[in-house]
C-alpha cells in the first residue's frame, strides 16, 4: 500500500476546550497511522519490535490551515518517502470530508536497538519501506529556529505520561508545552510547530524547561541529563484567526 488512509471523527476527548483538535492528539494520530501503514506492508512487530528494535521520532513538523473541530469527520493519508541510510522521511495530510486541507506535515523516523538505543541501519535487519512520490510532500522537519529564552520552571513525570517502552511518550512533550504557555495564546489557532526529540524521559525524572517569546511564537527547550526535545510553536496573528 503507497498510501496508507483512515477516516476519523473527532469525540469530546480528542478536542480541547475550544473544541479544536489537541495538538498531542493530533501526533498520535500521525504515528498510529504510520505504524498502520508499515504493518500493511508486512513490517509490523514481528521484524522490529519482537526483535528488540524500536521506532522513534528525531525531527516532525506541521503546517496547519484549520484544526479540525469536535464531531468533524477528516481523512488522514501517510506515506514514506525514499530511506535516508537510518532516516525514513515520512509525510502526512488531514484533508476534510470535501476535500479541504486541513493539516500537512513530515517526520523523520529511525530504528534504534532497544538494548542500547543505538540507531539501526535497516538493511542489516532487512527491513525495507519502499518510497513513494505523490507531488503532495510537505517540506521536510528541521531544527526549530530558537528564541532568546527568558522563562523556566521544572516537571517531574509522572506514571500516566509513561508508554510501553517506559519513557515518557513524545506526544506529551506537546502537552508540558502547551501547559506551559499563557492561557490567552490558546484562544488563537495553532499555526505551526517544528519540534525535534533528543533524550528520553522516565518515570520520576526532573525536566528543565526552559523557553521564550516572540510574537505569537514560542520556542521551548527540556533539559535533564541531556536535552529531551526542543519545539518551536507559532499561533495564528488574531486577526489571520480561523476557529
Amino acid at each position: 500500500m503507497d498510501v496508507y488512509q483512515k477516516t476519523v471523527r473527532l469525540r469530546n476527548a480528542d478536542v480541547d476546550m475550544h473544541r479544536r483538535l489537541r495538538t498531542s492528539t493530533l501526533l498520535t494520530m500521525l504515528q498510529e497511522a504510520a505504524i498502520a501503514h508499515v504493518e500493511s506492508i508486512g513490517m509490523g512487530r514481528e521484524k522490529t519490535l519482537d526483535r528488540g528494535l524500536l521506532w522513534i521520532i528525531t525531527l516532525q513538523r506541521l503546517s496547519v490551515r484549520r484544526m479540525p473541530v469536535y464531531d468533524e469527520t477528516f481523512t488522514i493519508s501517510c506515506w514514506a518517502g525514499r530511506t535516508m541510510h537510518v532516516l525514513f522521511p515520512r509525510y502526512y495530510r488531514l484533508t476534510g470530508e470535501n476535500g479541504e486541507l486541513l493539516v500537512e506535515g513530515s517526520a523523520y523516523w529511525a530504528l534504534i536497538d532497544q538494548a542500547n538505543h543505538e540507531l539501526q541501519f535497516p538493511d542489516a535487519w532487512g527491513i525495507t519501506i519502499p518510497g513513494t512520490v505523490t507531488g503532495l510532500e510537505s517540506p521536510l522537519p528541521r531544527a526549530p529556529r530558537a528564541l532568546a529564552l527568558t522563562e523556566n520552571t521544572e516537571f517531574t513525570v509522572p506514571y500516566s505520561y509513561i508508554d510501553l517502552n517506559h519513557h515518557m511518550n513524545n506526544v506529551h512533550y506537546l502537552d508540558l508545552a502547551e501547559d506551559v504557555l499563557p492561557a490567552d495564546i490558546h484562544e488563537l489557532p495553532l499555526k505551526s510547530m517544528e519540534i525535534e526529540y533528543g533524550g528520553e524521559a522516565r518515570l520520576g525524572d526532573c525536566i528543565h524547561l526552559h523557553w521564550g517569546r516572540l510574537g505569537n511564537s514560542f520556542f521551548l527547550t527540556g533539559e535533564g541529563e541531556k536535552r529531551m526535545f526542543r519545539v518551536r510553536l507559532e499561533y495564528e496573528a488574531a486577526g489571520e484567526a480561523r476557529i
